[in-house]
Protein backbone atom coordinates (compact mmCIF):
# COMPACT_ATOMS: atom_id res chain seq x y z
CA UNK A 1 0.00 0.00 0.00
CA UNK A 2 2.87 2.25 0.98
CA UNK A 3 4.80 1.98 -2.04
CA UNK A 4 2.37 1.37 -4.70
CA UNK A 5 -0.50 3.97 -3.46
CA UNK A 6 0.93 6.13 -0.42
CA UNK A 7 3.85 6.84 -1.72
CA UNK A 8 3.11 8.05 -5.73
CA UNK A 9 0.35 10.30 -4.47
CA UNK A 10 1.61 12.02 -1.69
CA UNK A 11 5.41 11.06 -1.02
CA UNK A 12 6.99 14.71 -1.80
CA UNK A 13 4.38 16.45 0.57
CA UNK A 14 6.45 16.86 3.71
CA UNK A 15 5.05 15.56 6.90
CA UNK A 16 4.37 18.61 8.99
CA UNK A 17 2.76 20.07 5.56
CA UNK A 18 0.26 17.42 5.16
CA UNK A 19 -3.10 17.93 6.00
CA UNK A 20 -6.37 16.35 5.73
CA UNK A 21 -6.79 17.72 2.44
CA UNK A 22 -4.10 16.02 0.66
CA UNK A 23 -5.12 12.60 2.48
CA UNK A 24 -9.22 13.30 1.78
CA UNK A 25 -7.76 14.20 -2.36
CA UNK A 26 -5.49 11.66 -2.16
CA UNK A 27 -8.25 8.97 -1.69
CA UNK A 28 -10.34 10.58 -4.30
CA UNK A 29 -7.84 10.22 -6.70
CA UNK A 30 -7.29 6.47 -5.73
CA UNK A 31 -10.95 6.06 -5.87
CA UNK A 32 -11.25 7.96 -9.49
CA UNK A 33 -8.45 5.48 -10.66
CA UNK A 34 -10.93 2.78 -9.99
CA UNK A 35 -9.85 1.43 -6.51
CA UNK A 36 -12.66 -0.23 -4.37
CA UNK A 37 -13.77 1.85 -1.42
CA UNK A 38 -12.57 -1.00 1.03
CA UNK A 39 -9.27 -0.89 -0.32
CA UNK A 40 -8.93 2.72 -0.20
CA UNK A 41 -10.07 2.71 3.31
CA UNK A 42 -6.85 0.54 3.95
CA UNK A 43 -4.47 2.75 2.56
CA UNK A 44 -6.43 5.51 4.81
CA UNK A 45 -5.87 2.99 7.82
CA UNK A 46 -2.18 1.89 6.77
CA UNK A 47 -1.54 6.16 6.62
CA UNK A 48 -3.07 6.65 9.99
CA UNK A 49 -0.96 4.04 11.71
CA UNK A 50 2.19 5.63 10.50
CA UNK A 51 1.47 8.99 11.40
CA UNK A 52 0.19 7.49 14.86
CA UNK A 53 3.53 6.58 15.07
CA UNK A 54 5.08 9.99 13.98
CA UNK A 55 2.47 11.74 17.14
CA UNK A 56 3.71 9.51 19.73
CA UNK A 57 7.07 10.47 18.76
CA UNK A 58 6.23 14.59 18.64
CA UNK A 59 7.16 14.38 14.91
CA UNK A 60 3.55 16.30 14.07
CA UNK A 61 1.17 17.58 16.03
CA UNK A 62 -1.97 15.78 14.74
CA UNK A 63 -2.49 12.96 12.93
CA UNK A 64 -4.71 14.49 9.71
CA UNK A 65 -5.46 10.53 8.39
CA UNK A 66 -7.34 10.12 11.26
CA UNK A 67 -9.03 13.76 10.44
CA UNK A 68 -9.59 13.06 6.97
CA UNK A 69 -12.87 12.14 5.67
CA UNK A 70 -13.06 8.40 5.05
CA UNK A 71 -13.73 6.56 1.69
CA UNK A 72 -17.69 5.44 2.28
CA UNK A 73 -17.23 1.64 2.37
CA UNK A 74 -20.75 -0.56 1.25
CA UNK A 75 -22.04 -2.94 3.29
CA UNK A 76 -21.59 -6.46 2.63
CA UNK A 77 -24.64 -8.35 3.08
CA UNK A 78 -24.16 -11.50 4.60
CA UNK A 79 -26.11 -14.31 3.69
CA UNK A 80 -25.60 -17.13 6.21
CA UNK A 81 -27.12 -20.52 4.75
CA UNK A 82 -29.79 -22.34 5.54
CA UNK A 83 -29.85 -25.91 7.61
CA UNK A 84 -31.25 -27.34 4.80
CA UNK A 85 -28.24 -25.85 2.45
CA UNK A 86 -26.17 -26.89 5.30
CA UNK A 87 -27.05 -30.37 4.32
CA UNK A 88 -26.77 -30.37 0.65
CA UNK A 89 -23.08 -28.69 1.06
CA UNK A 90 -22.47 -31.24 3.92
CA UNK A 91 -23.32 -34.24 1.00
CA UNK A 92 -21.86 -32.25 -1.40
CA UNK A 93 -18.44 -32.14 -0.02
CA UNK A 94 -18.26 -35.84 1.06
CA UNK A 95 -15.86 -37.77 0.03
CA UNK A 96 -13.69 -34.64 -0.86
CA UNK A 97 -9.94 -34.55 -0.08
CA UNK A 98 -11.10 -30.64 2.06
CA UNK A 99 -14.27 -32.61 3.22
CA UNK A 100 -13.10 -32.08 7.00
CA UNK A 101 -11.80 -28.32 5.94
CA UNK A 102 -15.40 -27.14 4.88
CA UNK A 103 -17.06 -29.31 7.82
CA UNK A 104 -15.04 -27.74 10.56
CA UNK A 105 -15.40 -24.14 9.11
CA UNK A 106 -19.61 -24.95 9.25
CA UNK A 107 -19.23 -26.68 12.16
CA UNK A 108 -17.30 -24.03 14.39
CA UNK A 109 -16.62 -21.11 12.11
CA UNK A 110 -12.87 -20.65 11.88
CA UNK A 111 -11.41 -18.20 10.07
CA UNK A 112 -10.21 -19.61 6.62
CA UNK A 113 -6.03 -18.61 7.92
CA UNK A 114 -6.86 -20.36 11.64
CA UNK A 115 -7.91 -23.85 10.09
CA UNK A 116 -5.56 -23.88 7.48
CA UNK A 117 -2.52 -23.51 10.85
CA UNK A 118 -4.39 -26.21 12.77
CA UNK A 119 -1.96 -28.91 13.74
CA UNK A 120 -2.47 -32.18 14.51
CA UNK A 121 -1.33 -31.61 18.02
CA UNK A 122 -3.95 -28.81 18.90
CA UNK A 123 -6.87 -31.55 17.97
CA UNK A 124 -8.30 -33.98 20.91
CA UNK A 125 -9.77 -36.31 19.06
CA UNK A 126 -10.77 -38.71 21.91
CA UNK A 127 -12.23 -35.47 23.92
CA UNK A 128 -13.47 -34.25 20.56
CA UNK A 129 -11.64 -30.41 21.16
CA UNK A 130 -9.88 -28.54 19.14
CA UNK A 131 -7.69 -25.49 20.01
CA UNK A 132 -7.06 -22.52 18.08
CA UNK A 133 -3.44 -21.41 18.45
CA UNK A 134 -1.99 -19.35 15.14
CA UNK A 135 -2.96 -18.79 11.39
CA UNK A 136 -1.25 -19.57 8.54
CA UNK A 137 -0.79 -17.25 6.14
CA UNK A 138 1.20 -16.54 2.82
CA UNK A 139 3.43 -12.95 2.79
CA UNK A 140 5.41 -12.28 -0.38
CA UNK A 141 4.69 -15.69 -1.50
CA UNK A 142 6.16 -17.60 1.60
CA UNK A 143 3.89 -19.40 4.07
CA UNK A 144 4.24 -18.01 7.66
CA UNK A 145 2.71 -18.63 10.83
CA UNK A 146 0.91 -15.66 12.49
CA UNK A 147 -0.47 -14.89 16.03
CA UNK A 148 -4.60 -15.28 16.33
CA UNK A 149 -5.78 -12.40 15.28
CA UNK A 150 -7.14 -11.52 18.63
CA UNK A 151 -6.43 -12.12 22.07
CA UNK A 152 -10.16 -13.81 21.84
CA UNK A 153 -8.88 -15.77 18.93
CA UNK A 154 -6.95 -17.90 21.12
CA UNK A 155 -9.32 -20.64 22.23
CA UNK A 156 -10.56 -24.36 22.62
CA UNK A 157 -13.78 -25.53 20.75
CA UNK A 158 -15.88 -28.56 21.46
CA UNK A 159 -16.23 -30.37 18.41
CA UNK A 160 -19.66 -32.21 16.94
CA UNK A 161 -19.51 -35.68 16.21
CA UNK A 162 -19.40 -35.59 12.29
CA UNK A 163 -16.57 -32.92 12.63
CA UNK A 164 -14.45 -35.84 14.59
CA UNK A 165 -15.52 -38.36 11.94
CA UNK A 166 -14.35 -36.30 9.11
CA UNK A 167 -11.22 -35.27 10.82
CA UNK A 168 -10.53 -39.27 12.15
CA UNK A 169 -11.00 -40.08 8.19
CA UNK A 170 -8.90 -37.35 7.47
CA UNK A 171 -6.00 -38.73 9.20
CA UNK A 172 -5.98 -41.99 7.98
CA UNK A 173 -6.28 -40.55 4.58
CA UNK A 174 -2.98 -38.48 5.11
CA UNK A 175 -1.71 -41.87 6.50
CA UNK A 176 -2.14 -43.24 3.42
CA UNK A 177 -0.27 -40.47 1.38
CA UNK A 178 2.61 -39.90 3.66
CA UNK A 179 3.28 -43.46 2.64
CA UNK A 180 2.72 -43.40 -0.87
CA UNK A 181 5.00 -40.17 -1.05
CA UNK A 182 7.70 -41.09 0.72
CA UNK A 183 10.42 -39.06 1.68
CA UNK A 184 9.29 -36.37 -0.21
CA UNK A 185 6.76 -36.14 2.35
CA UNK A 186 7.23 -32.53 4.06
CA UNK A 187 4.86 -32.75 7.05
CA UNK A 188 7.38 -32.68 9.69
CA UNK A 189 8.90 -29.43 8.77
CA UNK A 190 5.65 -27.53 9.10
CA UNK A 191 4.81 -29.40 12.65
CA UNK A 192 2.20 -31.57 11.21
CA UNK A 193 -0.60 -29.72 9.67
CA UNK A 194 -4.18 -31.06 9.68
CA UNK A 195 -5.27 -29.75 6.05
CA UNK A 196 -1.77 -29.84 4.09
CA UNK A 197 -1.53 -30.79 0.31
CA UNK A 198 -0.77 -34.54 -0.67
CA UNK A 199 3.48 -34.10 0.20
CA UNK A 200 1.99 -32.52 3.74
CA UNK A 201 2.96 -28.52 2.77
CA UNK A 202 0.78 -25.95 3.16
CA UNK A 203 -2.73 -26.16 1.88
CA UNK A 204 -3.59 -22.42 -0.36
CA UNK A 205 -6.53 -20.34 1.07
CA UNK A 206 -6.61 -19.89 -3.06
CA UNK A 207 -6.89 -23.79 -3.91
CA UNK A 208 -9.36 -24.29 -0.44
CA UNK A 209 -11.75 -21.36 -1.42
CA UNK A 210 -11.39 -22.37 -5.72
CA UNK A 211 -12.33 -25.69 -4.35
CA UNK A 212 -15.54 -24.57 -2.08
CA UNK A 213 -17.17 -23.07 -4.98
CA UNK A 214 -16.71 -25.84 -7.24
CA UNK A 215 -18.62 -27.72 -4.28
CA UNK A 216 -21.20 -25.03 -4.33
CA UNK A 217 -22.03 -25.12 -8.25
CA UNK A 218 -21.94 -29.30 -7.70
CA UNK A 219 -24.34 -28.90 -4.78
CA UNK A 220 -26.91 -26.51 -6.71
CA UNK A 221 -26.20 -23.70 -4.00
CA UNK A 222 -26.20 -20.25 -4.46
CA UNK A 223 -22.36 -18.52 -4.67
CA UNK A 224 -20.81 -17.24 -1.52
CA UNK A 225 -17.54 -16.31 0.14
CA UNK A 226 -15.25 -18.96 1.55
CA UNK A 227 -15.78 -16.33 4.57
CA UNK A 228 -20.06 -16.80 4.89
CA UNK A 229 -19.14 -20.58 6.28
CA UNK A 230 -17.74 -18.71 9.53
CA UNK A 231 -21.30 -16.82 9.73
CA UNK A 232 -23.52 -19.42 8.99
CA UNK A 233 -21.39 -21.00 11.62
CA UNK A 234 -22.78 -18.18 14.05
Amino acid sequence: IVQLHLAPEIGRVPLVRLTPQNVEAMLSALLAKGMSPRTAAHCRAVLRNALHAAERWGFVGRNVAGLAEPPRVPQREVRPISTAEARALLIAVKGDRLEALFTVALAVGLRQSEALGLKWSDIDLDSATLSVQRGLQRVDGLYVFMEPKTQRSRRTLTLPRPVVVALRELRSRQAAERLLVGTAWQGEKWGHLVFANEAGEPLSGFHASRRFHALLRLAGLPPMRYHDLRHSAA
